[in-house]
């Protein structure tokens, strides 16, 4: 039987290639996977031990303990025998003003001490450490965005927000501090550093000499003690988690592509079997027992799933290899140390890919068992052929998983409170609904194809007919084929009404949170009460002939019942006009000197309701106030509002956390941007922003993340596609004679060829139709279940678009059995059996 398995394979070599295709994406995406981060992570390793070498001792305070480390103790480490030199590292905020005159970043830049000699950490590459207080280097990101130059003067902010001007003296990699990647950073030296940002202790401090118990000891038991080493394994196994969270998030698309192969694989293995029933039968015949049977079936599979497993790898190291170059060159940075390959890797994609590729066999293999030996006297019949009913049993799990996802999905999208909760109890109902539709799918196909091949059928001719009729007569086949390509433009149909609504929301939001013409708020502001918007701003906004209102809203972090919470206030005179906060219980109306106004979750938090009384701690103590109503959480408004008087009385004058501006109407209000900017221009830190700004920004973001996900669930359509290649090429094996008959009977190599392509294109519609329709159902779902103030929003174009991109594929993966098809000689293949 060996013997036979391997003539088998070698017999249906072509047959199993695009299986093998299938097997090799989706065992390349998941090694890829691994290259891609366990290469990022080999980069990070030795550039953490790298810089960590450089250090004998170093003192850190405990995880997650939030303590810093005093003076004193860096001036008792230095004096310990043995240290030739001790550094502590200082951070902070130290916003760096660009060229334009305002701050560079949506957040401030981190001022770090950078000091030379042993003890330097980071790489330069350009110029040197700063060694006097008038020095400064910057991140090199930072400096290629705002195009800065050593010897270049850079004007920082210090911790009162006052200017101060440096000369440029080098460019670091920051690379080993995240924050500073993120953020970008300039560096001083240690004295400087404190000056600046305001800080007077070290978040670490590093050693050269002395030993590690002597440190140890001076600094006692508060603080971690770590040598050199161990402090390059620390820092790298805290980037680890992040790099963790990356490659589980791409794992995710890749078993997505893992099961759409497996529907190819099941389809291919299907087909094949039915094809070789005479086969099968006289193999029976010559003794051949089902046990016997079964294994080679399964024999057939293991190889087919080895070989497409090391070929993944292989394309999983060009893919990992790749997406680094691409990303590196899209200004990345990523450190590398050559692509990794690790055992695991090996391991872990030869074991997806054989085992995925055998369990998708079973069920073929069980079926080729249950041939009779008798069956090798009989005429060949097309395997899959005739009308398909539902058993009771079929119909049973369909109708229990379908009924029931249904009605979780509804209860989770209208029945439950929104949130995390609602939005897992959707996913769920959505997998039980989609097992619905595998099992319902061989009975939708005829209908399916009968709506999907009108149009072709009617303008193609007799071909035309006949490839629809083709799509439909086979329905297990043609239910197996397309439900692959289900799944992915599924996907891509959920996340692309997930993205829509998005927008819609967001747009939402902010025609109510920003009923404005613009907003002013500073780098740091908008959220808290640190850096609030100079009250000279605002006051020289009013006098501005273009604008018509300027809004101002205040709040203060104080104790509310016990609890920090932020109090607030806004313009008596834009209260109801321009803010309009929507009210669930109470009303502004009712908002008077000794009441306030609450935001519904702390309403529902606290358990109050409009009569019930508040204790806010302000400058004069405790104060008692009775809640007046309870407005909507989103509503742009501080949790506690209270009238300015109030707020005045109890906080003292307190600088506006945010101003909006609304200008004048027609041409009174021409040209207030600009005056808006120039108003706003001798502040750095504040800046303006409209809301069409906003929504762009949102927008952009909102179309990246979809952008990603397209892409990489882009592999399981291409999977998807390989199997309606797959499932016609076998079909045109089988319908060899019938296909040189028609050529007999009149039918031209070029009709032929556009049968074979309605075929496909149909196939693709009834794929594509049913994975928009669960998409955008599940969609709706989904968007609802997340919040009361989701908007759900259609993006027909894009639906639309994902149809016809899978029709246009589909015949595209029916190019070459067309072909194949097209070039058979008639009289060999009539001849054929």
């Amino acid at each position: 039987m060996f013997t036979t398995t391997l003539a088998g394979l070698r017999a249906h070599k072509l047959r199993l290639l695009l299986t093998g295709l299938a097997i090799t994406l989706g065992v390349g995406f998941i090694a890829g996977t691994f290259v891609l981060t366990d290469t990022m992570q080999k980069g990070v390793d030795q550039k953490f031990a790298k810089s960590a070498d450089k250090v004998d001792v170093a003192v850190l305070p405990k995880k997650n303990s939030g303590d810093r480390l005093p003076e004193a103790l860096l001036a008792r480490i230095r004096a310990l025998p043995g240290v030739t030199e001790a550094q502590g590292a200082v951070r902070g905020d130290a916003p760096l003003v660009g060229k334009d005159g305002k701050v560079v970043g949506d957040m401030p830049t981190v001022g770090l001490s950078v000091q030379g000699g042993r003890l330097l950490r980071y790489d330069f590459e350009k110029g040197r450490a700063p060694a006097g207080p008038g020095e400064v280097v910057v991140d090199a990101k930072t400096a290629e965005r705002e195009d800065l130059e050593v010897g270049d003067t850079v004007t920082v902010l210090d911790r009162k927000r006052e200017p101060r001007r440096f000369t440029l003296v080098g460019v670091a990699d920051f690379g080993i501090d995240q924050d500073a990647a993120f953020r970008g950073a300039v560096g001083f030296d240690q004295a400087t550093t404190m000056r600046m940002t305001g800080e007077r202790t070290f978040e670490e401090i590093d050693v050269a000499g002395g030993s590690r118990a002597a440190v140890a000891t001076t600094a006692g038991g508060s603080y971690d003690v770590l040598t050199g080493a161990a402090l390059g394994e620390r820092l790298a196994k805290d980037a680890g988690a992040d790099m963790k969270i990356i490659r589980n998030g791409l794992l995710i698309f890749g078993l997505v592509s893992m099961l759409v192969s497996a529907l190819v694989i099941y389809n291919t293995f299907s087909i094949l079997i039915a094809q070789r029933l005479r086969e099968m039968a006289l193999l029976r015949c010559v003794g051949a027992t089902r046990r016997q049977i079964f294994g080679s079936v399964l024999a057939e599979s293991a190889v087919v799933g080895l070989i497409g497993s090391l070929t993944g790898l292989v394309a999983g190291l060009g893919l990992g290899g790749g997406a680094l170059a691409i990303f590196n060159a899209l200004g990345a940075g990523i450190s590398t140390a050559g692509v990794a390959l690790a055992p695991r890797t090996i391991v872990i994609g030869l074991l997806v890919g054989v085992v995925v590729t055998v369990l998708s066999a079973l069920l073929p293999a069980r079926a080729a068992t249950r041939v009779a030996p008798v069956a090798a006297l009989r005429s060949e019949l097309e395997p899959g052929g005739g009308r398909f009913r539902l058993g009771r049993l079929r119909l049973a799990f369909a109708g229990l998983f379908g009924l029931g996802g249904l009605a979780l999905g509804g209860y989770g999208a209208l029945g439950m409170d929104k949130g995390e909760v609602a939005m897992f109890t959707v996913a769920i109902s959505g997998g039980l609904v989609f097992l619905a539709v595998i099992a319902l799918m061989p009975a939708l196909v005829r209908p399916l194809g009968g709506l999907a091949g009108a149009v072709p059928a009617r303008l193609g001719g007799v071909p035309g007919r006949l490839a629809v009729e083709n799509a439909r007569r086979s329905p297990r086949r043609t239910a197996t084929t397309t439900i692959a390509l289900t799944v992915g433009v599924g996907l891509m149909s959920l996340f692309a009404v997930i993205a829509a609504s998005g927008k819609a929301t967001t747009d939402a939001q902010l025609d109510q949170q920003f009923p404005v013409d613009y907003q002013l708020q500073t780098q740091f502001g908008g959220e808290g009460e640190s850096d609030p918007v100079p009250q000279a701003l605002a006051a020289s906004l009013r006098g501005l002939p273009q604008v018509a209102a300027v809004t101002e809203l205040r709040q203060k972090d104080t104790a509310v019942a016990g609890t920090k919470e932020s109090v607030g206030a806004i313009t008596r005179t834009s209260l109801g006009t321009i803010v309009e906060p929507e009210f669930s219980s109470g009303s502004l109306a009712a908002l008077r000197p000794g009441t306030v106004a609450v935001r519904e979750y702390l309403a529902e938090e606290r358990g109050v309701k409009v009569g019930d009384t508040l204790a806010i701690t302000t400058r004069h103590g405790v104060v008692r106030v009775k809640v007046s109503g309870v407005f909507a959480t989103d509503a742009p408004a501080p949790p506690v509002l209270m009238t300015e008087d109030d707020f005045a009385r109890g906080f003292g004058a307190v600088a506006p956390a945010l101003v909006f501006v609304n200008a004048k109407e027609g041409a009174a209000g021409e040209g207030a941007r600009e005056a808006v900017e120039n108003a706003a221009q001798p502040y750095p830190t504040v800046r303006v922003t409209s809301a069409e700004e906003l929504r762009e920004q949102y927008g952009k973001a909102i179309d990246t993340v979809l952008m990603i996900f397209g892409g990489l669930l882009g592999l399981a359509i291409v999977i998807a596609l390989f199997g309606i290649a797959n499932t016609l090429t076998l079909s045109v094996v089988e319908r060899t004679r019938e296909s040189a008959l028609l050529r007999a009977l009149g039918i031209t190599r070029r009709q032929l060829r556009r049968m074979l392509s309605v075929e496909a294109l149909v196939m693709a519609i009834i794929g594509a139709f049913t994975g928009v329709v669960l998409g955008v159902a599940f969609g709706w779902a989904a968007t609802t279940a997340m919040a009361d103030s989701s908007i759900f929003a259609l993006p027909w174009l894009q639906v639309i678009g994902f149809m016809v991109l899978a029709g246009a594929a589909g015949m595209v993966a029916a190019v070459l059995p067309a072909r194949r098809a097209a070039k058979a000689s008639i009289v060999e293949s009539l001849a054929h059996d």
